[in-house]
């Protein structure tokens, strides 16, 4: 008899990212081919590379935590955790400890509880989203970790899409969360095996593994915008649309994501036809350009100057577009960061104001 089909799924999905960080993390065959030592002396071997996984306790997590640990050791892996206490509620100091203990008895290590003091910039749930992912990059820097885990499922995904899809951000923000994103100076530090299997699989394998989880009472709160979503937008929609929008939506997120990447590619290409000998940006070559293509390049300008990417909305950007295909003799625009957009003698001029 094998596993719970709920257990069989968590695995195989850890098992093929574990097989994915392996292939980062084998040194290229050049680094491999170094002379041979001299009678006496020794290579020492790299040590096999530490995968960590963000558990809160809550079923997601504490699902990805289990298959990490199940499967790390076949693929001569260390695995270990971190759960952040995000200091919000009576009690996360014990809720924190409590999730170590349960990470401990896995057999996951090295295994931390990370305090952190979350901000009030951006509303609370993206003040408590930075403050985690600041204490996550700051452990794997500590550890040496290869890659963290996240326990992110379809669901998730699609409640991403859908407020996305409500801030009219555009297409970039209709991808939803990446398989694979980065942290200060790696490119491929988080990874999210669970975006394709859906929130009940991983409640399910916890079941039947016997793994105590966490409900976090914040989950349930229509005080923040994704519980409003989760337990009541979500649900409607199904109601007036029928079972498979949040597979649509979680489609819809890799669709989107694949257009984007290949706008930012062409934007990248053809940003540097469109600067002049000096480096500025050529109002004419710019409007030859397909606005999607376009409007990325201003949004790279204007990040360059210095624009906070958080704080450049779309809105934003439209206002620069204007001096470039609605040109009135406007005068300049001012961006987030103290930045300003302008038309200068048919070039267009974004800096510091």
């Amino acid at each position: 008899m094998g596993p719970h089909p709920a257990v069989a799924a968590i695995r195989l999905a850890v098992r093929r990212v574990l097989h994915d960080v392996l292939t980062d993390h084998t040194p290229s065959p050049d680094a491999t081919s170094a002379p041979s030592a001299s009678p006496g002396t020794s290579h020492e071997q790299p040590p096999p590379p530490l995968v960590l996984v963000a558990c809160s306790g809550g079923a997601d997590s504490m699902a990805l935590a289990s298959a990490l640990a199940f499967e790390a050791p076949k693929l001569g892996i260390r695995a270990g955790g971190v759960t952040v206490d995000h200091g919000l509620q009576p009690g996360s100091d014990l809720r924190a400890a409590e999730v170590v203990l349960r990470l401990n008895e896995l057999g996951l290590a090295p295994v931390e509880s990370v305090a952190v003091s979350v901000g009030r910039d951006g509303g609370p749930e993206a003040a408590a989203r930075d403050a985690r992912y600041g204490a996550l990059d700051a452990a794997a820097e500590r550890h040496g970790a290869a890659a963290v885990l996240l326990g992110h499922t379809r669901d998730d995904q699609a409640e991403t899409v859908l407020l996305g899809l409500a801030r009219g951000s555009g297409i970039r923000s209709l991808s939803g969360m990446a398989a694979v994103s980065g942290g200060p100076g790696a490119a491929r530090r988080y990874r999210r095996p669970f975006l394709h299997l859906d929130r009940q699989t991983a409640r399910k394998a916890c079941m039947v593994q016997s793994l105590p989880v966490w409900d976090d009472p914040h989950n349930a709160d229509p005080a923040y915008t994704r519980s409003r979503l989760r337990h009541e937008g979500l649900p409607a929609l199904e109601k007036a649309l029928g079972k498979g929008v949040v597979e649509a939506l979680a489609r819809t997120a890799q669709l989107s994501r694949d257009d984007a990447d290949a706008l930012d590619a062409w934007a990248g290409q053809a940003e540097a036809s469109v600067r002049d000998a000096t480096g500025l940006l050529e109002c004419a070559k710019l409007y030859a350009l397909p606005p999607a293509v376009r409007r990325r390049i201003l949004r790279r300008a204007a990040i360059e100057a210095g624009a906070p990417a958080g704080s450049l909305f779309a809105r934003h950007i439209e206002e620069v577009d204007r001096l470039i295909t609605g040109w009135r003799g406007q005068g300049a625009i001012n961006l987030p960061g103290k930045v300003v957009a302008q038309r200068q003698g048919g070039r267009l001029v974004i800096r510091q104001g």
